[in-house]
């Protein structure tokens, strides 16, 4: 198989090492990457100037824009092939619930998807980042699966892995997205200028973590697997728009 991994923490991160050293068991590697920390840059694209490529002493390619910005210009010209299947991460922290929305490593994955490649965003949730490792032995277990069972049709998976030692997981789950708590106020600030600045505040506790969520299975241990989509159609609101054109 040939595997394109990108991440958001950047080309350096030691999760994007270990996906990188656990996919070339499984067959060819390339890595896109940003050349900083890029989490929280969601689904966007550089479009108001030119991106450079460069590649590093381990091989990794590295690119000064967003996670998007990563896996677009190698699926769409950088690459001499297309990739089998697009890896992001191993992000260092949760990308669970709503931080789907916010998230670099999730929308690097998308955008494999949207290019009808088979993607899969893994993130390790804790901030030890003490055991990759168990992380990258899910994505071992994915990929036999994958290879056991090849996928006949693209698909967006986002997986997170509880930062504990592998003997301790207890397996994984197919999960739905959960839901937080609004987020916590902004933390108000001066530089040194004396002007007055704002740090964005920490995200709220889990509103929504039953049985079921990608919550409820990484505090009980479990690997937490949710099948993504994309449309963001309120279909249940059609009819109720539609009166409004057309009372």
């Amino acid at each position: 198989m040939k595997f394109l991994i990108s991440n958001d923490d950047g080309y350096f991160a030691p999760g994007i090492a270990m996906l990188a050293s656990t996919l070339a068991r499984h067959g060819e590697v390339v890595v896109v990457a940003p050349e900083r920390d890029r989490s929280g840059a969601s689904n966007s694209l550089t479009l108001d100037r030119p991106l450079t490529v460069r590649k590093a002493a381990n091989g990794f390619f590295y690119v000064n824009g967003t996670p998007t910005d990563c896996v677009h210009l190698a699926v769409t010209g950088l690459l001499d092939f297309r990739p089998d299947m697009i890896f992001s991460g191993i992000n260092h922290g949760a990308n669970m619930g709503d931080d789907t929305i916010y998230s670099g490593t999730v929308a690097a994955a998308t955008e494999g998807y949207l290019l009808g490649i088979p993607s899969v965003a893994i993130s390790l949730c804790g901030r030890s980042g003490a055991n990759f490792a168990s992380a990258a032995h899910i994505v071992d277990q994915l990929i036999s699966r994958v290879q056991a069972s090849p996928l006949t049709r693209a698909t967006l998976l986002n997986v997170n892995v509880p930062d504990i030692p592998l003997d301790a997981l207890q397996g994984s789950l197919i999960t739905r997205l959960g839901r937080r708590h609004h987020a916590e106020p902004v933390i108000q600030s001066q530089n040194p200028r004396g002007e007055k600045v704002y740090w964005v505040g920490a995200v709220g506790e889990a509103q929504d973590a039953g049985e079921g969520t990608d919550f409820w299975a990484i505090a009980n241990r479990y690997a937490s697997i949710t099948p993504l989509m994309i449309d963001l159609t309120a279909y249940a609101q059609l009819d109720g728009i539609k009166s409004w054109l057309h009372p």
